[in-house]
């Protein structure tokens, strides 16, 4: 049913009326985003990409991140030129705080008015001065029905019995909130005994995981080669719909709400135009055919008339009062915690300080081993020489 609604919009969408906007032909804008995060035109979906360009005649080159700290390292490292990216909320406030993101002019997004008051003046972007909200959810657990009756909590990712079938976050806020949630701490906490703790217990949990990963979650769940994973509640509509093994829930004790917004990158070439995209975006109806296919939540109301019924009316796309209750927002760390953080998860990845040591004494090892024979080799060619 959700497929031929989407259709039917999408027909309804591009029946003739209004001609496309004058904008100069040649003009291209890069777009940074998630992947599986914009309709594209399969399974009856619009693409949203094509219809923006039909409408106004800008081209739209669309390419793929799969975790903000990916986003983060290409805007850091140069010579990205992206005209539209879409963080996360923490990620929003700490491009912000680095003077990494353009002031947005508003006049040329009026359909910012449909984005709901609860999304108004984040504490990501207070001023609202640089971000338009463009998704939000919360996070939960998939999990394969025929090797698991049920998940209440985030327990269950540590259970033996799953060894070699659990995935885990390939990015250290999402790991290390699950940790936290189990251990009763603030995801925002500045204290380093409490990061620490955490990741202890993500050590402890390590010799269970297959693999750390993001967009493989869907190959892997899909194909029962792995049982149980965490993951963002907009996919699970994908996977329940794709297979009848495949549920979700949200633990019982808590889990992290989070908003994906658009902003335009300090080095944006075409910042007008990219305007007009999120302006474009946020078009009720749009909204609504995309969200439809990607399977996250609108902050628009408005925009949820156009949805499915089910889509609409479903607690893995709205959850209720109870569940959003017992979430946490991610906020932009402090340096000296973030720094922390970023050497907790390598030693949690390395498999801690004492697998870490052990590998820096091999490869020591192998290099005074190699600097040996080349200075043997140097010496014995100086005596066959003399």
């Amino acid at each position: 049913m959700k497929r031929i609604f989407a259709l039917l919009l999408a027909m309804l969408l591009l029946a003739p009326g209004a001609a496309a906007a004058e904008y100069d032909p040649d003009v291209t804008i890069n777009v940074y985003s998630w992947g599986e995060y914009i309709a594209n035109g399969t399974d009856g979906s619009m693409d949203i990409n094509a219809e923006f360009t039909r409408r106004t005649g800008i081209k739209v080159n669309y390419t793929t991140f799969d975790s903000n700290e990916s986003l983060y390292s290409k805007l850091v490292g140069g010579g990205a030129d992206y005209d539209v990216i879409v963080p996360s909320d923490y990620m929003v406030s700490r491009l912000i705080d680095e003077g990494m993101l353009l002031p947005l002019d508003y006049e040329n997004i009026p359909n910012y008015q449909y984005i709901d008051e609860q999304f108004r003046s984040p504490g990501y972007d207070p001023e609202e001065k640089y971000s338009v909200p463009y998704t939000w959810g919360v996070v939960g657990v998939f999990y394969n029905t025929r090797y698991i009756d049920e998940v209440t909590s985030w327990e269950s990712l540590w259970n033996d019995e799953y060894a070699g079938k659990i995935l885990m976050f390939d990015n250290p806020r999402d790991s290390f909130a699950i940790a936290q949630f189990l251990l009763g701490q603030d995801v925002n906490t500045t204290d380093p005994e409490e990061w620490r703790a955490a990741a202890d217990l993500l050590k402890a949990q390590k010799p269970l995981v297959q693999a750390y990963v993001m967009d493989q979650i869907f190959d892997k769940m899909e194909s029962g080669e792995a049982w149980i994973a965490p993951y963002y509640a907009g996919d699970a509509a994908i996977l329940v719909d794709n297979s009848e093994d495949i549920d979700f829930a949200v633990p019982k004790e808590g889990t992290n709400f989070f908003v994906d917004a658009m902003c335009v990158p300090k080095t944006a070439s075409h910042k007008r135009e990219a305007e007009e995209y999120i302006n474009f975006l946020c078009e009720p109806e749009i909204s609504g055919a995309n969200m439809d296919y990607v399977g996250y939540s609108t902050p628009e109301t408005a925009a949820r008339e156009y949805l499915d019924p089910e889509v609409a009316e479903s607690p893995l796309h709205y959850p209720d009062a109870e569940t959003i209750a017992s979430t946490q927002i991610f906020v932009n760390l402090p340096g000296e915690t973030s720094k922390q953080v970023d050497q907790l998860w390598a030693e949690v990845k390395m498999g801690g300080p004492g697998e870490s040591a052990v590998l820096v004494a091999i490869i020591l090892g192998f290099l005074g081993v190699y600097i040996a024979i080349i200075v043997y080799k140097r010496r014995k060619r100086k005596r066959e020489l003399a």
